[in-house]
């Protein structure tokens, strides 16, 4: 593999442009965004750009959060959070983790009522097997209709069950609509699940069952009664996607890319009738910088399509690609932040080891508007909430970020939180011992920057919240769910945002 790297400064990274010669299949991109401009008496962050340091995590200063230009005006932390979230209007409905949800209060999804963004409340807990099954990054709101699905998925990946909501009357009080098919745990759907999402009109759901890369289309025009339409294997794994407004090219997340598929043949059935065609492919875009790419996000610059992708390991971050020609992908530009960079790799090891399977990546991400975007929020795990100007697709930039306080040692308070007891507590152990094992491989002792501290081999200690589900933007405020620090309301200031 190619790799093209740049020097890095932490006082004034470059900017992100597209550099002379980038190959996009085989180079990693070079260079973090600018960063932000703080404001004096922000807790800015004591490292490089979104990294939470060692030093930090031992001293405890991490427990303070981070914040640069944006304050925390509301919460609701309750049992913690599950791995992906959803607004609408004044509500929030915060994802269920299986199975150590049941060792709270309030298993299932939890319903936030934040009318009042300063003091946020539950208002409802839903409780149907595929909201007490762990929905892992299937539970999406579609604003159209105002409709809230969810799927059972457990750990990775499960099957059969949905739960369709009408929260278009009271969104603090979502009323179950398909009382039958896929709500009981005798009538299951056919379908496999581990992501999902609307079309944009709302009358399909789209499930995807990671491995194989099963895909399959829920017709919902008729809310009450969901109805397989179609399913098929799009290739070796299917992950999060996005569509083009009219709903009939699908931008699928892959395992090192996107792949592009027809599906107007879903998007125009008449309802409720089954569609055996196959969905031709139009292309696919794969790359090296990153793996298991998360999601895409279609917005359109001066009336040109475009697509955000989203990867969520290998520090591939937030690609932007033109998309005028959808069977030709062309990376336009990218987001990273400075601990993304190889350069910056021991810095990222060091730091994260103990805090479970995920680092410093970005996982699922919003824009403000889809057409001529200003801005873009991402939750971007151990870094915390991170927020771009990307009014000008060739020219990112930093505008602000909200790193919430660690909660350490309240693993057992946080029982729906997938980091607090399943990621943090699990994984550990396994990752930590690796890294050891390589390091005695490589002629290092285990201390050398790689494990500081044997005891941190022993459990996870909390010490950088992961923050996977999208901030998604309510005027200037950012309503989202870190896992530990549950719902949050955040207050962007008004110099940054809207960018000017």
């Amino acid at each position: 593999m190619a790799v093209v790297v740049a020097t890095l400064t932490v006082a004034g990274p470059a900017v992100a442009t597209a550099p002379p010669g980038y190959n996009d299949l085989t180079d990693v991109w070079p260079t973090a965004v600018a960063p932000a401009s703080c404001r004096e008496g922000d807790r800015v962050e004591t490292g490089i750009q979104g990294e939470v340091p060692l030093a930090d995590r031992k001293s405890g200063r991490s427990t303070q959060g981070y914040n640069c230009n944006i304050d925390l005006i509301g919460q609701y932390q309750g049992q913690g959070a599950g791995i992906v979230s959803a607004t609408y209007k004044t509500c929030s409905y915060t994802g269920s983790t299986f199975p150590t949800n049941f060792l709270g209060p309030n298993a299932g999804v939890q319903v936030i009522d934040a009318s009042n963004p300063g003091a946020p409340v539950l208002s409802a807990v839903l409780t149907e097997p595929a909201m007490v099954g762990g929905t892992w990054e299937t539970l999406k709101v579609n604003k159209e209709r105002g409709l809230l699905v969810g799927t059972g998925v457990a750990i990775l990946e499960g099957a059969g069950y949905i739960s369709v909501y009408d929260i278009s009357q009271d969104c603090a009080h979502p009323r179950l609509l398909n009382t039958g098919a896929g709500s009981q745990l005798n009538m299951p759907v056919p379908i496999t699940t581990h992501e999902g999402d609307f079309s944009p009109d709302g009358n399909t759901y789209w499930s995807s069952g990671i491995a194989p890369g099963v895909l399959s289309a829920v017709d919902l025009t008729d809310p009450r009664n969901p109805m397989v339409v179609w399913s098929g294997i799009t290739g070796i794994e299917a992950h999060g996607m996005g569509f083009s407004p009219d709903g009939n090219t699908l931008y699928l997340a892959n395992l090192f890319g996107l792949t592009v598929i027809d599906v107007s043949a879903v998007q125009n059935r008449k309802p409720r009738t089954i569609v055996p065609e196959l969905m031709p492919h139009i292309g696919e875009k794969l790359w090296a910088d990153g793996q298991i790419t998360q999601h895409s996000i279609y917005a359109t610059y001066n009336g040109q399509p475009h697509v955000f992708s989203v990867d969520e390991g290998g520090s591939g971050g937030v690609k932007l690609f033109d998309a005028r020609n959808s069977s030709n992908l062309k990376q336009r530009n990218a987001i990273k932040l400075a601990i993304n960079l190889p350069e910056n790799a021991n810095r990222w090891a060091q730091s994260t080891t103990s805090n479970g399977a995920f680092g410093y990546d970005a996982h699922y991400c919003s824009i403000d508007r889809p057409v001529n975007p200003t801005a873009m929020a991402c939750g971007w795990i151990q870094s915390g909430v991170r927020v771009f100007d990307i009014s000008d697709p060739d020219h990112f930039s930093e505008i602000a970020y909200f790193n919430p306080p660690a909660q350490v040692g309240k693993h057992w308070q946080l029982t729906n939180s997938f980091h607090a007891l399943l990621g943090s507590i699990i994984a550990p152990p396994i990752i930590g011992t690796l890294a050891v094992a390589r390091a005695v491989l490589q002629g290092q002792a285990p201390t050398d920057g790689i494990i500081n501290d044997q005891s941190r081999l022993a459990g996870g200690d909390l010490s950088a919240d992961w923050c996977l589900s999208p901030p998604e933007f309510h005027g200037n405020q950012l309503w989202v769910t870190c896992m530990d620090n549950g719902f949050m309301t955040l207050q962007l200031d008004p110099a940054i945002y809207p960018p000017r």
